[in-house]
């Protein structure tokens, strides 16, 4: 029999998942004003999770949006095992968003409060 999350943990990982979403619009902002255009936030594949798809020209980017409290944690958000992730599920996505002649690669955006959010462009090379 499982017991019951605690309160406490409950109320952290809302706490964490609302700094998640944040994170999202605010890279989602970002990206806008660098001239690319949101075709879908959150897309869910057998693979894994694509937090936003963005297209700039003849580009299509699967971006991982991390978010965390300090700069100095955003170093460790990001490895290869869930860029992995985002690039199966990257290649799960591509017949739905890209067409023959765009290319495709990975983004990772790092947001931290305070700072201005860091553009990582193709961040997985598989």
């Amino acid at each position: 029999m499982s017991r019951p999350p605690k309160p406490r943990a409950l109320a952290d990982r809302r706490a964490a998942e609302a700094a998640g979403r944040r994170g999202e619009r605010i890279a989602g902002w970002w990206l806008r004003l660098k001239g690319w255009r949101i075709l879908d936030r959150r897309v869910r594949t057998p693979a894994g999770e694509v937090d936003l798809v963005a297209k700039r020209g003849a580009l299509i980017a699967f971006v991982e949006v991390k978010t965390r409290r300090t700069v100095g944690e955003l170093d460790l958000a990001i490895d290869q095992r869930r860029l992995a992730r985002v690039a199966a599920a990257a290649e799960y996505l591509m017949p739905r968003y890209a067409t023959a002649g765009e290319d495709i690669r990975v983004d990772v955006l790092l947001v931290a409060p305070g700072q201005m959010p860091r553009h990582l462009e193709n961040a997985w090379i598989g």
